[in-house]
């Protein structure tokens, strides 16, 4: 569900209602939009549940940035306020932050985030959200799309990389080093 209103919400204003609604998944478009999205299934919470082990393992033993999951939002410069089903961001632009900016949603773009579509995502809606990821500052994205075993890959300056039904993918620049096994992503419940 999309909700335009008549003029846009101060990012206060837009903390304000989600705190308001929290059983709602909401997020905010760049135009000043409220996006509203169903909750997962239980397949596609499974997905995002080993998605977020494996990567939340990797990064602890890295130990460069920190891992976050689908219940992070990010204010971005473009003003839109997303939530990605996974991501990643370096330590030292985390260190720039004080306690609160912590501990509300943060007001910068992770270096790395994971989308995974679900049977009531669009593709091209999905795809749209990640040029914005890339536009505002990622360095690197994945869209996992289970149903059809395909990943698309973004960086900047780039057209985006397909791959269909690999076993794995390998995390390069922010997080090179991750490697993710796609049996237990690409699994039905």
């Amino acid at each position: 569900m999309v909700i335009q209103w008549e003029r846009r919400m101060t990012d206060d204003e837009y903390v304000q209602f989600c705190a308001a609604n929290p059983d709602l998944r909401i997020e905010r478009s760049a135009a000043g939009d409220i996006l509203i999205m169903s909750p997962a299934g239980g397949e596609s919470s499974f997905r995002n549940s080993e998605l977020s082990a494996e990567f939340r393992i990797w990064a602890r033993q890295d130990g460069r940035g920190r891992a976050f999951d689908s219940s992070v939002e990010y204010f971005l410069p473009s003003g839109a306020a997303y939530s990605p089903d996974a991501s990643w961001v370096l330590r030292s632009r985390l260190d720039q932050l004080t306690r609160d900016e912590k501990r509300r949603f943060l007001r910068l773009c992770p270096d790395f985030v994971v989308e995974l579509m679900s049977p009531s995502d669009r593709l091209i809606k999905l795809k749209a959200k990640m040029r914005a990821w890339i536009e505002n500052g990622a360095q690197l994205g994945w869209l996992l799309d289970p149903d059809r075993r395909t990943i698309y890959i973004y960086r900047a300056d780039r057209e985006p990389e397909r791959l269909v039904n690999p076993e794995r993918v390998a995390g390069e620049g922010p997080v090179a080093g991750f490697v993710l096994l796609l049996a237990d992503v690409w699994a039905e419940l």
